[in-house]
């Protein structure tokens, strides 16, 4: 099979916001509890936060965590998440059927951001609670000093704000799931005069709506275009959220989803325009696509577990096991997200630890990446710059999810800080290598690397006992010649490819 690919220099997409690789911790399972947080873990500091995970997040360089939910915010009182740890409320979260200690809160997950090298983004409650509440939680957290809850953030030990830019506003609002679920009406007046309120404390924040949960809901996407249409003039950016699953195991039909999420992209774009004209505004709404990740391998047999459990703390709960072809999905996702950087402008793998995570822990033990960490942090550390216009030709197959899906999935980084240019190259033909010439129209290479992720059994999985059983490897299948380069990829593979300017 034959691919043949053109990247021009004056052919560009966007510059890429780095919270594109953004990640996610909510109060789920062991994310937070023996995830990030272990106090008598080996590796735990003065305040519990475990520093082999820390380790694994700071390689990443995810550039902000969204907290605390999540479906877990929608009933979630962030006071009792202050003061005294002794004197915390326990109390029943609705979301996951657990019990809730409250032993982390804003104080200790904004020390651990700090720690872990990355930005707050913090969710209020707009399902359980609302305006008042939203506005406390704020001037909680940012206010300089000589108010009550300000001054309540100083005795609690901080006296400095913490100035976080990026607020949500509630957590998937559209879903009847979510503890308050609301009409897109009766959501989009709440979000908006929440909005207002929190501008009025500070207008330069940044504000995410809820859009839909995913796209194969029913009010999808008169949703969007009703939120919107109350919203416009107060938000910044609008949610949405996508899971991939494979319960068939059919890696074509698996491997086609990302057209499905680059349409739902589009969809929203497409209103985002509708409303900005229709309200003849200056303003420019973005997507924040702040869930999306691989999500199945456990889905269905934690759903009838939660059903019957009897309220534990911090059980484990959607603990997925990712396989080599999750790796091929993840890096579909990722380039997807690279293509579409002009609309793009915030993204959350959900989420980072234990639960549907690319870091797995061992309470008390080991710390090991599963196979989704590698092109995550491919992505993370080399998909920054200019996302670049690619011109591609190559066959295709037809999916359920989507007509004419390309078996090479490709997406293009210009760095100019760097001198670089960063190719992610995915076959999705597991019974052919593909064979791609790759035009440089414009630049003049002078080296070229290449890393591959490739295992023989779509099915391997890394665990504590073979943590880099799926893992990078030296690939030698990109050599330059003429005015571009010439790549070998192998049947169902990943390749990073990186040239020198």
């Amino acid at each position: 099979m034959k691919a043949r690919v053109t990247a021009h220099g004056a052919y560009t997409v966007a510059d890429i916001d780095k919270r594109l690789y953004g990640s996610f911790l909510e109060h789920l399972g062991r994310a937070v509890y023996t995830g990030i947080y272990e106090p008598g873990h080996p590796t735990a500091d003065a305040s519990g936060m475990r520093g082999d995970v820390l380790d694994l997040v700071r390689a990443l360089d995810t550039p902000i965590c969204r907290y605390p939910g999540g479906n877990f915010v929608s009933a979630y009182n962030w006071e009792d998440g202050i003061g005294p740890k002794e004197s915390r409320p326990k109390r029943l979260d609705l979301a996951w059927r657990t019990t809730e200690s409250n032993q982390v809160g804003i104080h200790e997950f904004a020390d651990w951001a700090e720690k872990a090298n990355t930005q707050m983004m913090l969710a209020v409650n707009l399902g359980s609670r609302g305006l008042d509440e939203a506005r406390a939680f704020v001037e909680y957290v940012n206010h300089k000093g000589g108010t009550y809850w300000s001054d309540l953030r100083a005795k609690n030990g901080r006296k400095e704000p913490w100035n976080c830019r990026l607020w949500c506003l509630g957590n998937e609002m559209d879903g009847p799931w979510q503890v308050g679920h609301k009409s897109a009406a009766e959501y989009g007046h709440l979000a908006n005069e929440t909005a207002k309120a929190l501008r009025g404390l500070d207008p330069t924040l940044e504000l995410v709506v809820c859009g839909s949960s995913h796209s194969n809901m029913p009010t999808y996407p008169q949703w969007e275009a009703t939120v919107l249409e109350e919203t416009y003039d107060q938000v910044d950016h609008i949610s949405l959220h996508m899971y991939f699953e494979n319960y068939e195991k059919n890696p074509n039909e698996y491997l086609a989803l990302p057209m499905k999420l680059d349409n739902y992209i589009g969809t929203v774009s497409g209103i985002i325009d509708y409303v900005k004209a229709k309200k003849r505004s200056k303003r420019q709404v973005t997507i924040s696509f702040d869930e999306w990740n691989v999500w199945y391998h456990e889905r269905k047999a934690d759903a009838e577990r939660m059903r019957t459990w009897d309220w534990p703390e911090a059980p484990v709960l959607l603990e997925d096991q990712y396989n080599f072809e999750d790796v091929l999905q993840v890096g579909c996702i990722l380039n997807t997200f690279i293509r579409r950087a002009d609309v793009v402008k915030i993204a959350c793998i959900a989420q980072l630890v234990n639960v549907i995570a690319p870091i797995m822990t061992e309470p008390g033990g080991a710390a090991w990446r599963q196979t989704i960490y590698w092109p995550f942090l491919f992505a993370s550390k080399h998909g920054r710059g200019t996302a670049m216009q690619l011109a591609v030709e190559v066959p295709t197959y037809d999916a359920d999810a989507a007509a004419g899906v390309p078996w090479l999935d490709i997406a293009g980084v210009r760095d100019d800080d760097a001198g670089t240019l960063t190719f992610f190259a995915i076959n999705r033909n597991g019974a052919e290598p593909m064979e791609v010439d790759l035009a440089l129209d414009g630049f003049a290479a002078k080296t070229v690397e290449h890393t591959l992720i490739k295992h023989t059994d779509l099915e391997a999985r890394n665990s504590k006992t073979n943590p880099d059983n799926v893992a990078p490897q030296k690939g030698n299948g990109a050599k330059l010649g003429g005015k571009g380069l010439h790549l070998t990829l192998p049947p169902h593979s990943y390749s990073m490819i990186r040239v020198g300017l």
